[in-house]
């Protein structure tokens, strides 16, 4: 859970989605320092729900190699498409379009809707979220 809530700052919402899903974990040495959670949503579609690394191996290509592995996964399952939804702004966003990712909408207010206290990166609020995918 403690890397989880790294991503997703609401453990509420992480055991929401948490039970349905498939978890991809990267160790090092013995110790889980990544994890990437996955949730089917329709037969053909699965959604990247979290994915995040424990700080003292980030900027390491942990994330990358975790995430990499994980769309080999869900090419091979047969699935058509993996979707993730993002801030509108940050790293993380470069991180996804660095695999193919492309912007499909924009969920209005997600942030404000969904979460009980303020999510801010950067001296900035999120606010909206980019929903993305990638076709295969």
């Amino acid at each position: 859970m403690e890397l989880l809530l790294l991503a997703d700052p609401c453990e509420e919402a992480i055991k929401s989605y948490l039970y349905q899903s498939r978890c991809f974990i990267a160790c090092a040495k013995g110790s889980v320092v990544g994890v990437c959670v996955i949730k089917p949503i329709s037969e053909r579609a699965l959604e990247l729900m979290n994915i995040a690394v424990s700080p003292s191996v980030q900027q390491n290509g942990v994330g990358t190699q975790l995430l990499r592995h994980v769309i080999e996964k869900v090419k091979a399952s047969g699935a058509q498409r993996l979707e993730v939804g993002t801030g509108t702004f940050g790293y993380q966003l470069t991180f996804y379009q660095r695999q193919g990712f492309r912007v499909n909408c924009i969920d209005k207010d997600f942030f404000l809707n969904n979460y009980p206290e303020p999510i801010i990166e950067n001296g900035i609020q999120h606010k909206d979220m980019l929903r993305l995918s990638l076709e295969f």
